[in-house]
């Protein structure tokens, strides 16, 4: 595996602060995801130090270091239901416990990243409610449900707010809301809203954490179906001034059209990263169960390595459900080729990324 000692000179040279709106730390983060690329890519997983297969809670566990030795580089996390006040997330992960993972996440030196599976503030229900097509009509400045909207905003500000070190420094995050927006699956989908709505949705996200004094976050945009071309990527993105990141989620049900989709669509990604100078990932990926014994080398790692990303992400491994879990743990049919894909001098775990904020 390769030590980022020998990146130093090219990752981490200071580069200045493009506003006053950042902390330094993610400044910095920002500058080292672009140049990570050209020594290799981080890997990801959902939830990983929170449970797995078979186990909930255990300080210091992950099913990916139980199956390579090492955390992942990149752990994300999710924030739904924050906007409700209670104290736990739509996967029944209390906010204290993420908070604690992220801050410890930081100090081992690797990269967080939280999505918000935000519940329906027309209807009341979850994300996945999309019954009304007028849901983030009604959230916008004008609308019926915007004051009470802002106080969920005002709700992420407060918890990334709080992610500070016991030495008072802003723990930097990638906020990745608004996802795979390009389907509509989600209130805020495709079919729910004009692209105009969803840009005015972006823009006011990122003003209410403005006005919060947000300044520890980097901005994801990252669409969910398989884009033909540059312009349908960008049809929605809400700009240069609000984004730092590029991806996008693709998950396998078939192998090769899966593999053909991941091609095309890092293509475009690639050539997008480029045009904008943003750094490019794949945000989301996956295939439930894993059942292929070979499916880390001979089917993601083929593809993704031929572009510059700078982190692959995979979805979390469920510890409440059955036959719902995308990283390998001890035993499982694919452990042996993840240690092969671990290996790889291209593949970068937590023990590599260790000057991602300075």
């Amino acid at each position: 595996m390769i030590s980022f000692d020998s990146l130093v000179a090219k990752v981490v040279a200071p580069e200045p602060l493009a506003d006053s709106l950042r902390t330094p730390e993610t400044q910095h983060l920002l500058t080292n995801l672009k140049k990570i690329a050209h020594q290799g890519f981080m890997f990801g997983h959902h939830d990983d130090p929170i449970y797995g297969i078979g186990w909930e809670g255990d300080e210091g566990r992950s099913d990916v270091k139980s199956v390579c030795g090492d955390y992942p580089s990149v752990m994300s996390f999710d924030l739904g239901r924050i906007e409700l006040g209670g104290d736990k997330n739509l996967d029944k992960v209390s906010f204290e416990k993420i908070r604690k993972e992220i801050i410890a996440q930081y100090n081992r030196g690797g990269m967080n990243s939280l999505s918000w599976h935000v519940d329906n503030p027309l209807t009341g229900k979850d994300s996945w409610d999309v019954s009304d097509t007028t849901v983030v009509a009604s959230i916008l400045p004008g609308g019926a449900n915007h004051e009470k909207f802002l106080g969920w905003l005002d709700a992420i500000a407060d918890f990334m707010n709080s992610l500070q070190t016991e030495d008072g420094v802003k723990v930097p995050v990638l906020f990745r809301p608004w996802h795979e927006h390009t389907g509509s699956w989600f209130w805020w989908g495709a079919k729910l809203c004009t692209p105009s709505q969803y840009k005015a949705l972006w823009k006011m996200t990122y003003n209410r954490m403005q006005e919060k004094g947000v300044d520890n976050l980097l901005y994801a945009y990252s669409p969910g179906t398989d884009p033909q071309n540059s312009a349908e990527y960008l049809e929605r993105y809400p700009g240069d001034d609000i984004i730092d990141l590029l991806g996008f989620d693709c998950y396998q049900f078939d192998k090769q059209k899966y593999m053909d989709e991941l091609d095309r669509s890092l293509m475009i990604l690639t050539e997008v990263g480029k045009a904008h100078s943003k750094p490019i990932a794949i945000t989301e990926t996956g295939f439930e169960t894993i059942p292929d014994a070979t499916w880390w080398t001979e089917t993601l790692f083929p593809v993704i390595s031929r572009y510059p990303i700078c982190y692959v992400l995979v979805w979390r491994n469920a510890r409440e459900k059955q036959n719902h879990y995308y990283a390998p743990y001890p035993g499982q049919v694919s452990a042996a080729d993840f240690v092969k894909f671990y290996e790889k001098p291209q593949t970068l775990f937590a023990k590599d990324v260790i000057h991602l904020y300075d």
